[in-house]
């Protein structure tokens, strides 16, 4: 490594760490292998399992058949700026233009399963919402063409009784691979949440959904801000040498933006990088192999390079091939495609797609490319066609 954070060996991994950001004549400062470094965080195994005690635990096929979902509707591609022959899902009115809540991340069953399609039969969409101090996912079931929103939620123990608190991050990424659903937390490293551990709180009488301003347990009965479906955390990933800063600096830990899942490599990698202002120190985008997080120690990282260009909200890799979306404030936003060399980046193609471009996930068997329109009133989930993704 010689103090390089090398590209892993397949062909299709980010290449080596020194290379040189887009535009530039010189090589860039080389990355530290051991900035990337994760290890494993607070097990909460035993809240989890005494919520369990007291909860009615579902699962995904079982909160997407339930009553009560949300339809998707249309009509928002074109205020959305979404690119003529995309393939688009849009929420409900309220949920398209509420300033109070705002989608980032977006992953799939693609990401979780070789085979596309979860216990039950389903195939969802998942989507991550923030609104600067709760994180809610929402559960997108294409074929029957509804959702459902689940609120991310933090287990502890308190006076011996087992509850739980919001979760304060930004979810500016999330990824889905197995059981386990990894959340961005940008200064920290990752939050980890597993599929099985979903409950919901119109079932068995312990819960309830009323009570907006209620969290956790309240008088012997759980809430969760009126959310009628709750996800436990089960564990986090923090950067071993510390957090990561304010701002951009090009060293150190990497502020954890976006996170996607990259299937056509052998093994399967995790992808994290980060959003950096221009003026900023160019961000980074690194790679971790995703059997690693099974181990419970130490996950290193396996590949990583400076990105090439400022303002990056989201990446994917599928075959070597590379796609980032950068917004540009009350523009519409643009898509970068790129491959990279092993000595930088290849030419970066670009075009305009749609107002505040976000977090990118490959629909293998689609051979899309899926984001999201962030902006209130210019909202939308949607995927480009992407021959690679396959």
């Amino acid at each position: 490594m010689a103090g390089v954070l090398a590209a892993a060996a397949s062909a299709a991994a980010p290449g080596a760490a020194h290379a040189a950001p887009a535009g530039t004549g010189a090589l860039a400062a080389p990355l530290n292998p051991r900035d990337f470094d994760l290890r494993p965080g607070t097990d909460r195994g035993g809240p989890v399992r005494a919520l369990g005690d007291r909860l009615r635990r579902t699962d995904v096929s079982g909160l997407l058949r339930a009553s009560g979902h949300a339809r998707l509707g249309g009509g928002c591609g074109k205020a959305a700026g979404v690119p003529a022959g995309s393939l688009v899902y849009c929420f409900t009115r309220s949920d398209g233009t509420t300033r109070s809540w705002v989608p980032q991340g977006v992953t799939s069953v693609s990401d979780a399963a070789a085979g596309e399609r979860w216990a039950g039969g389903v195939r969802p969409i998942v989507v991550s919402w923030h609104n600067g101090g709760r994180v809610r996912l929402t559960f997108v079931d294409p074929d029957r063409r509804t959702y459902r929103h689940v609120l991310l939620v933090e287990p502890v123990m308190r006076g011996g009784r087992p509850t739980y608190t919001d979760v304060g991050v930004h979810a500016g990424g999330i990824a889905w691979y197995g059981d386990k659903l990894y959340v961005a937390d940008t200064r920290h490293g990752l939050r980890e949440f597993d599929m099985r551990q979903i409950f919901d709180l119109a079932a068995g009488g312990a819960g309830s959904t009323g009570h907006a301003d209620r969290i956790g347990l309240h008088g012997g009965t759980y809430y969760a801000h009126g959310f009628r479906y709750v996800m436990a955390q089960t564990n986090d990933w923090e950067f071993a040498r510390g957090s990561a800063g304010a701002k951009c600096r090009g060293t150190g830990p990497l502020r954890m933006s976006w996170t996607a899942i990259d299937r056509t490599t052998r093994p399967h990698v995790l992808i994290a990088g980060e959003y950096c202002r221009t003026g900023w120190a160019r961000g980074r985008v690194v790679t971790w192999p995703l059997e690693d997080f099974a181990g419970g120690g130490t996950v290193r990282a396996d590949g990583g390079a400076r990105l090439p260009a400022d303002m990056i909200q989201g990446a994917v890799r599928t075959h070597g091939r590379w796609w980032f979306t950068q917004s540009l404030g009350s523009k519409r936003g643009r898509l970068l495609s790129t491959r990279h060399t092993g000595q930088g980046w290849a030419a970066v193609q670009r075009r305009t797609i749609s107002y505040g471009p976000e977090d990118l996930s490959c629909y293998r068997g689609r051979h899309r490319v899926f984001t999201l329109a962030e902006h209130p009133g210019r909202r939308a989930l949607w995927a480009f066609r992407a021959p690679s993704c396959s």
